[in-house]
């Protein structure tokens, strides 16, 4: 009688993680299709706001992020916890470019372009979580979100930092120097390349705040890593000789 009873309520949470993890996969794959558009469209110097076919899919994509949102929050138990703690990831999908070209409203042509990357910062926190789950230590996790985070911020900065650069500032020859510049500014140690425009300079101030915040992250992380590796082998030794901490308890006590 009580397993009978009990089958019924194991059966949607199974149905519930089959439908997170199917929205999860079809994320990755969108955000991995919208990352590799933006590169091409990068360095082929595509006006994304005359391209129909990447406005329509970015479009789709915003759509199906908002979607992936509601679905989680259907099948969250604390539904106003995940409410407050996936808003920001709401925000990020909404589809800015399509409302302000059908609109009309008015924005500076940097403001358009920063908003291209919207989209863009809502695919790398949805795939810095879920290689993050691939880690079943909860600080490896959030060391590796970290990781990607960083990893995907130096990427997207060095696009925009070469599409906006590239042409207008002489010292900026090829992608990868704009990349080399982004990974330097990242780590707060800087280049001796100054920025000419203004989404350069934009990105030469974004880099390093990021960077002075995701980086302490690191030095917990391996605190916690040594900590923990000391910790096992004093066990260790402990276990095989426990004569030693009688002695040391003894000279501690002396």
């Amino acid at each position: 009688m009580s397993a009978t009873a009990a089958s019924p309520a194991v059966k949607p949470r199974h149905r519930g993680d089959f439908v997170l993890k199917f929205f999860n996969f079809i994320v990755l794959i969108l955000s991995g299709l919208l990352i590799v558009w933006i590169t091409l469209d990068t360095f082929n110097d595509v006006d994304f706001l005359e391209s129909h076919s990447y406005m329509t899919f970015q479009f789709w994509v915003c759509i199906f992020f908002i979607a992936d949102f509601f679905v989680g929050l259907f099948y969250a138990e604390r539904k106003w916890r995940y409410f407050g703690r996936r808003l920001f990831f709401l925000l990020l999908s909404i589809p800015y470019l399509n409302i302000i070209h059908h609109t009309g409203m008015h924005l500076d042509h940097e403001q358009i372009y920063f908003l291209r990357f919207i989209p863009l910062a809502r695919a790398a926190l949805a795939m810095s979580i879920v290689i993050g789950y691939m880690s079943a230590n909860a600080v490896t996790s959030l060391c590796i979100s970290y990781m990607t985070i960083i990893v995907f911020v130096t990427y997207f900065c060095s696009l925009i930092f070469y599409q906006r650069e590239a042409g207008v500032n002489p010292e900026v020859t090829s992608y990868w120097t704009a990349l080399w510049w982004s990974a330097m500014n990242m780590t707060t140690v800087g280049s001796s390349i100054e920025p000419v425009t203004v989404a350069g300079k934009i990105v030469e101030v974004i880099l390093p705040i990021c960077g002075m915040i995701m980086f302490p992250l690191f030095t917990v992380y391996l605190t916690n890593y040594v900590t923990g590796i000391y910790g096992h082998g004093h066990k260790r030794q402990s276990a095989s000789d426990p004569d030693a901490d009688d002695s040391e308890s003894a000279k501690s006590t002396d």
